[in-house]
């Protein structure tokens, strides 16, 4: 009995403190050699009685396991062997299972399979996983983006699964970055997902920004949105932006590299505290932040592929409660702090 729970004792202990496998077995082996010991000839019956068992029945379950051991080694070392040379897909190039995936989107002419490959060949950053990052990531993710960059300093909170779908109640407490890798993923295998947990700030801001083509904004506090806008007019970098309040939502391409406006073009000022409330404070409709979102992800792909007429020097409003909508134009500012003479 003494002998079985040393076995039991060596592999409970080496799971839990998570010793590597080899200084396990190790131990293994030792113990099976005082086992072994303690049953020889010449100790005495006493201490082979506390141990339990005997001589001949510790001998061949070493022999059993080490045959074991050694039939599991060279069968790894032939499957090394013969293993299939898998070549590294390049670029851009789609497998069989990903052209029926993007079937739908490959038959519009507007995309095609020449846009399919520039959305897998793209990088977009997404700034906030929250109620406008959540639909925006999942239809990124949906259409093929291929790198895909999220940062978040939050964790998932009961709270925010009224309109932030991408989460899930299991994962309550979890950093939304990594809620959000999940989901993307499960929905997604074939895209690269990058998960930044932490907030934007000044000192990662440009670095961070200067990996990817395009980035869309769908945060809501106000220091964020001006550091990420003056970011990327300094980088050249398109930045869709979004907000959403109540029933109302916004949303507008800003991109001073190509002639349109950037953000504090739009919005030289900010508001005052507590003029334009949070969505914890005013509230918000569940369904949307899903299409405001959703709008963020179709301009992104329409920028990306170069489709249709984007929102570049123009202003979307969404009136929910209404059902209707608006665009309105927007220009330029001349003396803007944060394009104002770096791109003529």
């Amino acid at each position: 009995m003494i002998g079985i729970l040393g076995f039991v004792a060596v592999f409970g202990l080496g799971r839990w403190l998570g010793w590597a496998a080899r200084w396990v077995w190790l131990l293994a082996w030792g113990w099976l050699l005082v086992l072994l010991l303690a049953h020889a000839p010449y100790m005495p019956p006493e201490l082979g009685a506390f141990v339990g068992g005997e001589f001949r029945g510790w001998f061949v379950l070493g022999v059993l396991v080490a045959m074991a051991l050694a039939y599991r080694k060279v069968l790894a070392r032939v499957r090394k062997q013969v293993a299939p040379v898998v070549e590294a897909q390049k670029p851009g190039v789609f497998s069989p299972v990903e052209l029926d995936r993007y079937a739908r989107h490959i038959m519009l002419r507007e995309i095609g399979g020449s846009g399919q490959k520039s959305l897998k060949t793209a990088r977009v950053l997404v700034v906030g996983a929250g109620g406008l990052g959540s639909p925006a990531l999942m239809y990124l993710a949906a259409s093929g983006v291929g790198v895909i960059g999220v940062i978040d300093g939050d964790v998932v909170e009961g709270s925010n699964l009224q309109r932030q779908i991408i989460h899930a109640d299991a994962r309550i407490g979890m950093p939304k970055v990594f809620s959000a890798e999940l989901a993307m993923k499960a929905l997604n295998p074939f895209i690269d997902v990058r998960p930044y947990h932490r907030r934007m700030d000044a000192g990662l801001a440009a670095e961070l920004v200067a990996d990817y083509d395009l980035v869309l904004d769908g945060t809501d506090n106000f220091d964020t949105r001006y550091l990420v806008n003056r970011i990327c007019a300094a980088a050249g970098k398109p930045l869709i932006s979004a907000a959403i309040t109540q029933w109302e939502g916004q949303i507008s391409l800003y991109d001073p590299a190509r002639g349109g406006p950037c953000f504090e073009c739009v919005f030289p000022l900010r508001p005052a505290p507590g003029l334009v409330p949070s969505c914890a404070e005013a509230g918000v409709a569940a369904p949307l932040p899903g299409i405001i979102g959703a709008m963020m992800a179709m301009e992104a792909v329409k920028h990306l592929v170069d489709a249709g007429t984007g929102l570049r020097g123009r202003l979307m409003i969404h009136d929910a409660l209404y059902a209707e909508t608006r665009v309105i134009g927007v220009k330029r500012r001349e003396g803007c702090a944060a394009c104002g003479g770096l791109h003529g």
